[in-house]
C-alpha cells in the first residue's frame, strides 16, 4: 500500500523531503502556512543561496550536533548535495569552496524544486497552519489537525523552521509547540549568525569600519571561540562573519548571565617577533607632526581615533611630546582591543536559530522516539553550522535521510 506522508513546511528542508519521500513512492502533501514554498530560502546568501560547502566537517556544527553529524553526513555529504541539484537540472559551481547554483539566483534553486514535487504528483496546500499532530488510537496512523480541516498520514515530517528571519519569512517556532504536545523536548533557543551589541562609546560614531582582524572571544576568563575575517565595527557593536559564527556560543553565555569580552587583534598575520619589528622600524620617523597623523598608515583611520580616545590622547598632540613608552603602549594595544558586549541581534537580523529540538529525542533517521512515524527536519532540530552552506547543507541532509525514512515508515 502507498505511504501517506504529510509535511509541514515548504521551506528548504521540507521541499527537499518532500521529493525524496515521493521519489521513493511515497503519497505526499506538503502544508505551508505562508503563500508559496521556499520564501526564505529565495533570500538566501544575498539571493543567491549558498547551498553547500566543500569543506564539509563534523567541527562545523554545534557541539551537541557534531558527535553525530558524521554519520549523517556519510549518509548524505556534499557530493550527494552537489548530486541531487543535478537531478533537478541545476548546475553547481564553486567559489573558494563555497558552493552556489550557477545561475546564482535563489529563485532558480526554488523554482526547479517546486517544478519537480508537481511533476512527483506532490500536493501542495496553502495558507494552512498545522495545529496538533495526534497518534491514532489503532494502528500506525496519525490525524494532523490544521487551521482548516483536518488530514490523515501514516507518517508526519515537521519542517517548520526555527525562530530566525525577518518577518516575512514567518518564522514563529510553531514546531516546538507542536512537539511538545507529543511530549518532546526542545533545547533553549537563541539568535545565531547574527550581529553582537556593546555600549562601548569608544567604537566609532560617524561611519562603519571594515578591516581584517582575528577576534577572541572570552567569558570568565574562558575561550569561547576565536574567528578571523572581515570584522564590521559600528557604533552599535561589531559584525562581520567571523562575528555571526561565534554569536551563538555569545548569546548562550549571555543568556546565563555571564559576561562575554570581545579581544579584536588588527594584525592577525604578524607574529609577536615581526609586530615589535615593526612598532621599531616606527619609532624611526618619529620625528614631527602629530599623533594622528604618525598612525595614519598604519590603520583604518577611525580605528586610529578609536584607539587614541581609549588611551586618553588627543590626535593633534604633537609626536614629540607623546614618551617612547606610551607610543609603544599606543601600538601595542592594536592587538587587543577589547569590546564588552552587551547583547545580540534579534531573531529577525539572525538568520538561523541556536537550540531546538533534542538530538537524544531523535533516531539517526531524525524520528522522535517518543512518537514514532513522526521526524523532524532542518531549522527546528538542534543543529546549527557555520556561514557558508553548512545549514543549507543540513537541509538537504536532513532532507533527504527523514523523507527516506518516512516513505518506507
Amino acid at each position: 500500500m502507498q505511504k501517506r506522508v504529510l509535511i509541514a513546511g515548504a521551506g528548504a528542508s521540507g521541499m527537499c523531503a518532500a521529493i525524496c519521500c515521493a521519489r521513493a513512492g511515497a503519497m505526499v502533501t506538503v502544508i505551508e502556512k505562508e503563500d508559496h514554498a521556499g520564501k526564505k530560502l529565495s533570500m538566501t546568501g544575498n539571493g543567491r543561496c549558498n547551498l553547500s560547502n566543500e569543506e564539509m566537517q563534523a567541527e562545523d556544527y554545534n557541539v551537541r550536533a557534531a558527535d553525530r553529524m558524521q554519520k549523517w553526513l556519510g549518509q548524505f555529504g556534499t557530493a550527494d548535495t552537489i548530486a541531487f541539484f543535478r537531478s533537478l537540472g541545476i548546475v553547481v559551481r564553486s567559489e573558494a569552496g563555497y558552493l552556489y547554483p550557477y545561475s546564482g539566483q535563489a529563485s532558480s534553486v526554488v523554482d526547479v524544486m517546486q517544478k519537480e514535487m508537481e511533476r512527483l504528483g506532490v500536493e501542495l496546500i496553502f495558507h494552512t497552519q498545522i495545529k496538533e499532530i495526534i497518534k491514532n488510537p489503532e494502528g500506525k496512523a496519525y490525524t494532523v489537525r490544521t487551521s482548516g480541516i483536518s488530514y490523515q498520514a501514516d507518517a508526519v515530517i515537521l519542517a517548520t523552521g526555527g525562530l530566525a528571519g525577518p518577518k516575512v519569512t514567518a518564522s514563529t517556532g510553531d514546531g516546538y509547540y507542536i512537539a511538545g504536545k507529543l511530549g518532546i523536548t526542545s533545547e533553549k533557543c537563541y539568535p545565531a549568525l547574527v550581529q553582537l551589541l556593546s555600549r562601548d562609546d569608544t567604537l566609532p560614531q560617524e561611519a562603519g569600519v571594515r578591516m581584517e582582524a582575528e577576534i577572541t572571544f572570552r567569558s570568565e576568563q574562558q575561550i569561547l571561540t576565536a574567528e578571523e575575517g572581515e570584522l564590521q565595527i559600528t557604533a552599535h557593536g561589531i559584525s562581520g562573519i567571523p562575528i555571526m559564527q561565534a554569536s551563538g556560543k555569545v548569546a548562550q553565555c549571555l543568556a546565563q548571565g555571564k559576561a562575554v569580552t570581545a579581544e579584536i587583534d588588527f594584525f592577525p598575520g604578524y607574529d609577536a617577533k615581526k609586530f615589535e619589528e615593526m612598532i621599531q622600524d616606527l619609532l624611526l620617523l618619529r620625528k614631527r607632526g602629530s599623533i594622528e597623523e604618525f598612525l595614519e598608515g598604519l590603520c583604518n583611520i577611525h580605528v586610529n581615533q578609536m584607539i587614541l580616545k581609549r588611551q586618553k590622547v588627543s590626535g593633534t598632540t604633537p609626536l614629540q611630546d607623546i614618551p617612547e613608552q606610551k607610543l609603544k603602549e599606543i601600538l601595542r594595544s592594536y592587538r587587543c582591543i577589547c569590546v564588552e558586549i552587551s547583547g545580540t541581534g534579534t531573531y529577525q537580523q539572525s538568520q538561523v536559530t541556536s537550540g531546538g529540538i533534542c538530538l537524544d529525542e531523535l533516531t539517526d533517521e531524525l524520528e522522535a522516539v517518543k512518537a514514532p512515524g513522526v521526524y523532524f527536519t532542518g531549522e527546528i532540530t538542534d543543529v546549527d553550522g557555520r556561514c557558508g552552506g553548512y545549514n543549507l547543507q543540513w537541509a538537504w541532509m536532513s532532507g533527504t535521510i527523514a523523507g527516506r525514512a518516512a516513505a518506507e515508515w
